[in-house]
């Protein structure tokens, strides 16, 4: 019988990657811009987490036979300019306007970027291809001389097809998080896929950009403290635990058991509304913060996440097809001796807190925090951000009409030691209800981190005794 909890390895390799070529794609049709013409980025869009290339990669193996195989550069690249048509604001480009504001502009001759290479590895000599691997960075195409966060003047798609010697492939992507949020890259990428499966362009829903519904108010009228994006200083040792040691990736494949077990336990006082979510990030954080043995205890830390508010408008309707950011931070703050020495449904009180507090109005005073304020810089403070992925359907979305990918997903957690990943485990989700859980931690605290994972805290055990009796 599996544990509930299970470490999951992958080998440190170096993948040999020959690039053939590296080919413009442009919309297959006329679009409705022309030279010089911008196009509006939200407040949402624009703010500083979003000023990234988000990076995924998908694994697909040969079927074995070749006789009625689709060429895959030419089915993806035909596809991909059927569908930079409607989804025409990737062939654009970001520039900063005025006070730094990110727009899309269009210029001659922009369009996406698709790269064709190959490996002399076959598929099977990478290890495990269920858990994300820093080795795979070489499938995802990025430039010689690129700068880290550059997103001005870059193609907002960039997709890497690599063969290799099996007869299997892997298309790396780099998304431009300023376009679409994760909801909104599982609508393009199912148009892709669907697209590429039927032959001719499939859009369904049909994209909307409709940005301007989240321009900010006049005047710009803040109502929150917003603590999500504030500089704190939290006075612990984290940062210098975090920074001044060796990193590593590491990842967890987490059974549907064990996340029953700790809704459960977070439910111990009456409060059936947790949500599992609820109580795996309170569980992550705490377990996180005994591992790394954060002193002194008073210190005040932070939990971020974000909230898909699309099912929070009230006011306001976003159009069915809508692909851009509609997403809020929520933010949960302790002291460090609250979550070493609280029970689990203490702790998840205040993640489920943090995530109902997100509304139509902390929305609204988001944008327009972000209008006055503009941050320039991610602020660490004390922080842990946790992403989940895990009600993604980027397995489904994924199929080309080479089946499902056998992994579909992110690499790398190295450059961000102060973010959590929760990820669908692909085929084996839909039967099990597995979930993987990726996080880059110092060498140092990694075993105490498993330790802390792995077990349910006694004193959560102890009140559950307490309230059957």
């Amino acid at each position: 019988m599996a544990p509930f909890v299970q470490e999951l390895h992958f080998p440190h390799l170096d993948i040999p990657i020959t690039v053939d070529g590296i080919f413009p794609v442009m919309p297959a049709a006329p679009i409705p811009v022309s030279p010089g013409d911008s196009l509006y980025l939200s407040n949402l869009d624009d703010m500083i987490g979003t000023r990234v290339f988000t990076p995924t990669v998908y694994f697909y193996r040969s079927n074995g036979s070749t006789s009625d195989q689709k060429p895959v550069m030419k089915t993806l690249q035909d596809a991909l300019a059927s569908v930079l048509v409607p989804y025409y604001p990737f062939s654009g480009r970001l520039r900063e306007t005025q006070k730094g504001k990110l727009e899309v502009f269009f210029g001659p001759e922009q369009g996406v970027l698709m790269v064709e290479a190959h490996s002399d590895m076959a598929l099977a000599n990478l290890g495990n291809l269920t858990v994300p691997n820093p080795a795979w960075a070489p499938l995802v195409y990025r430039f010689p001389d690129e700068g880290p966060y550059k997103v001005i003047d870059m193609p907002l798609l960039i997709a890497q097809v690599t063969r290799f010697s099996c007869g299997g492939f892997s298309l790396g992507l780099r998304t431009c998080h300023c376009l679409c949020d994760g909801i909104g890259a599982m609508q393009f990428l199912a148009a892709w896929s669907s697209t590429a499966k039927a032959g001719i362009l499939v859009t369904s829903p049909n994209p909307a950009w409709g940005r301007e519904i989240f321009r900010p108010r006049n005047p710009p009228t803040v109502k929150y403290p917003h603590l999500e994006f504030m500089r704190i200083e939290e006075g612990s040792c984290l940062e210098m635990t975090l920074w001044q040691n060796k990193l590593v990736q590491k990842c967890y494949r987490i059974s549907r058991d064990f996340q029953a077990q700790m809704k459960n336990l977070a439910q111990t006082q009456g409060n059936s509304n947790f949500t599992t979510f609820d109580a795996m990030a309170a569980h992550v954080w705490r377990s996180w913060v005994k591992a790394l043995n954060v002193k002194p205890l008073d210190s005040n830390l932070r939990l971020t996440f974000s909230v898909n508010t699309r099912p929070k408008l009230k006011k306001v309707t976003l159009e069915d097809g809508f692909y851009g950011n509609a997403l809020c931070v929520a933010c949960a703050t302790s002291r460090v001796s609250e979550l070493v020495n609280g029970h689990l449904s203490k702790i998840a009180t205040l993640v489920h807190g943090a995530r109902l507090g997100i509304s139509e109005e902390y929305l609204r005073s988001t944008i327009d925090y972000l209008e006055l304020e503009r941050p320039r810089r991610l602020e660490f403070g004390g922080k842990l951000t946790i992403t989940q992925w895990t009600r993604f359907s980027i397995y489904e979305s994924a199929d080309f009409g080479w089946g499902r990918p056998v992994y579909a997903g992110p690499i790398d957690l190295i450059p961000t030691p102060q973010v959590c990943m929760f990820l669908p485990e692909g085929e084996a989700a839909n039967s099990t209800g597995t979930m993987l859980l990726c996080i880059c931690l110092p060498e140092v605290a990694a075993d105490e981190f498993r330790e802390f994972l792995s077990l349910m805290d006694s004193s959560d055990l102890t009140e559950i005794v307490n309230e059957a009796s």
